[in-house]
């Protein structure tokens, strides 16, 4: 059995629909358990309630449960979503990474597979840093960091090979394209299996005393 732990932000639902979609990409693999979780809100919530779509959106998505750094480190692969905030992740997802010190310390997402991906208002506008900057600290924890792939055809219009990606407007009203959910679903699939090769691997490698 892989675990693959799908994590996000979103404050008016676009990278949770990503975030769906990935996690459904990652069900597609054989004897695979996915745990979708959100992070957890840094906001107060006086602000939220004055915004109905953030408050809407709160709502909708309070019953997944919040995301957890010893939760995570028992899991096989981690994909990691987030809104740009000028380019880079949103303060409630870095607040989250920020919190897995004590699991670097011990080595416990070393050689585990990481994914990330985004939503932002406007094409460009930092789709492409902020999935760079999130991809910087999971090296630092040690995991083994994929992209989505090259010979995905959706590729060349929707997401880029650092990860799955949509543009919501300057409203933040327009969901992802269904060829952005192809490309998230790919890549939650596509770290799926590479989990499973890794885990199959070392397994076969560590011989028939590694099952007992």
């Amino acid at each position: 059995m892989v675990r693959v732990y799908v994590v996000f932000y979103s404050r008016t639902g676009n990278t949770a629909a990503l975030a769906q979609a990935v996690a459904e990409g990652a069900g597609r693999v054989p004897d695979t358990e996915v745990l979708l979780r959100r992070v957890a809100e840094l906001a107060p919530q006086q602000v939220i309630d004055q915004d109905p779509r953030w408050k809407a959106t709160q709502e909708l998505l309070a019953p997944i449960p919040e995301a957890d750094i010893w939760e995570m480190a028992e899991t096989d692969a981690v994909i990691f979503g987030s809104p740009t905030r000028y380019g880079n992740m949103t303060a409630q997802l870095k607040n989250f990474i920020d919190q897995t010190g004590p699991l670097w310390v011990q080595g416990r997402l070393i050689d585990k597979v990481a994914a990330v991906f985004t939503s932002n208002s406007s094409l460009h506008s930092g789709k492409e840093s902020t999935l760079i900057t999130m991809i910087i600290p999971l090296f630092h924890l040690g995991f083994v960091v994929s992209g989505v792939s090259p010979a995905l055809p959706e590729v060349e219009r929707a997401g880029s090979f650092y990860g799955a990606a949509s543009t919501s407007g300057p409203n933040a009203d327009i969901p992802p394209t269904p060829q952005d959910l192809v490309v998230a679903r790919a890549e939650g699939e596509r770290v799926a299996w590479i989990a499973s090769w890794i885990k199959a691997g070392k397994a076969a490698l560590a011989g028939p005393a590694a099952g007992k």
